[in-house]
């Protein structure tokens, strides 16, 4: 995604939400710098697919900005900083706490690689953003890294240790947004059921989530982000329970259904855990939807291994499926291991797709005829509570939440009309 103003930065943004979070605490550093004529480019390195994406992306934007001052950033620039500092479209490489600083855009710095060792990093300041250019729903960072080490998985490299924001600067970042005209909120982070761990009296997240909708009572809409199976304490059970400001769409992050191939990526749970999780929120929250981020061909994963992932879809009830076709990263322990043939892994992802498309069908036609609470993001789409895509044939105001009664599905999206 990219976007720009007139004689601002143009930020080009890939990857997860803390980018998008990210982006814009970017684009403010560069604006009170009064930076101009410059393209930022914030990078993933989830996969080798993201990065071959971004360097394609730089090269374009040079090509077509022959002047301008092109500084790049994000995980993939952290992780290999020489590798896009010797680009020759390249003027400068951010590291991932670099990029975060206000004086890293100040004028006169013209250091072409400004990266430090992210896993020196203990701390992550709070940062004060008005609002998202060019976005109706808000997100706001309350953890940053993480201390596991998923054996396929180069993104603790990238973003450091786990550490978290303090209840009172996210309230404040909250009540900001809400006063500012957001009606929806997500927090972000790298493994938020992590948070609160290195905080005082270590609140867990289920905690700061109560507290957060306490004392902001004006948010009507709060979700999450990816979350651990093991790790939804008890106090964010009893919230999907009795707090219908939180959101009933839940994504976990779980990877693989089989046992032996969990134990190989070294994840903290096992396939029984993702079922009883889903189980267990949906008995407190029968309107709950559940996502989940799936990988396709992991090194040894034999048919009867992936036709365990394939079944875990419809045994725990996911619907809004991220499949990634297993990439070998470079320095983790996963990358050492012969990976599968090339056309295997692509025709395992497919089958995975079809199966979430399905899924996914299902869950909307069981939603004809019912009312539904629905943010709009542009005049004429948005998306319920439970994060299912909707379309109204006239036009609303962007920005507002409507109730709409759901009339049918045209393809992968709701169709609904107004409730006067």
């Amino acid at each position: 995604m990219s976007d720009k103003t007139p004689s601002e930065a143009q930020l080009v943004t890939f990857g997860c939400r803390m980018n998008t979070y990210e982006s814009e605490v970017m684009r403010d550093h560069a604006r009170a710098a009064g930076l101009e004529n410059a393209i930022i480019i914030n990078t993933c390195a989830v996969t080798k697919e993201a990065e071959r994406q971004a360097r394609q992306s730089i090269r374009k934007l040079r090509r077509d900005n022959p002047t301008a001052r092109i500084i790049v950033t994000g995980c993939a620039a952290q992780l290999n900083p020489d590798r896009y500092a010797a680009m020759d479209e390249v003027d400068q490489v951010l590291g991932n706490a670099e990029k975060l600083k206000a004086e890293s855009y100040q004028h006169g710095i013209n250091n072409p690689v400004l990266v430090d060792d992210i896993m020196e990093v203990r701390d992550t300041p709070a940062h004060r953003l008005e609002g998202f250019e060019g976005r109706t729903r808000a997100f706001v960072q309350v953890q940053q890294g993480c201390d596991h080490r998923c054996t396929f998985c180069i993104i603790p490299y990238a973003r450091g240790p786990s550490r978290s924001v303090a209840i009172g600067p996210i309230v404040e970042q909250v009540r900001a947004l809400v006063a500012n005209g957001y009606r929806e909120v997500t927090l972000t982070g790298v493994d938020i059921t992590a948070y609160g761990a290195d905080l005082p009296g270590k609140p867990p997240l289920g905690q700061m989530v109560r507290r957060l909708l306490q004392l902001v009572p004006e948010l009507p809409r709060l979700r999450l982000t990816s979350l651990d199976p093991v790790e939804v304490d008890d106090d964010l059970l009893e919230l999907f329970a009795t707090q219908p400001r939180l959101l009933p769409h839940v994504h976990l992050s779980v990877q693989a259904g089989d046992d032996m191939i969990l134990k190989r990526m070294k994840r903290r749970h096992l396939r029984d855990d993702v079922i009883a999780i889903c189980q267990d929120i949906r008995r407190r929250r029968p309107d709950v939807t559940f996502g989940a981020d799936l990988i396709a061909g992991f090194p040894t994963e034999d048919e009867e291994m992936f036709a365990n992932t394939l079944a875990v879809i419809a045994e725990a009830g996911l619907t809004h499926l991220h499949v990634f076709p297993y990439s070998a990263r470079p320095g983790t322990p996963a990358a050492k291991i012969p990976s599968l043939p090339g056309e295997v892994v692509k025709e395992r992802a497919a089958r995975l797709r079809a199966a979430g498309d399905q899924a996914m069908a299902a869950c909307l036609a069981a939603q004809v005829g019912k009312t539904v609470s629905v943010l709009f993001e542009t005049e004429t789409t948005g998306h319920s509570a439970d994060f299912l895509p909707v379309r109204v044939d006239l036009p609303l105001e962007a920005g507002t939440i409507r109730t709409l009664r759901i009339t049918e599905v045209r393809g992968s999206e709701l169709k609904g009309e107004p409730v006067e």
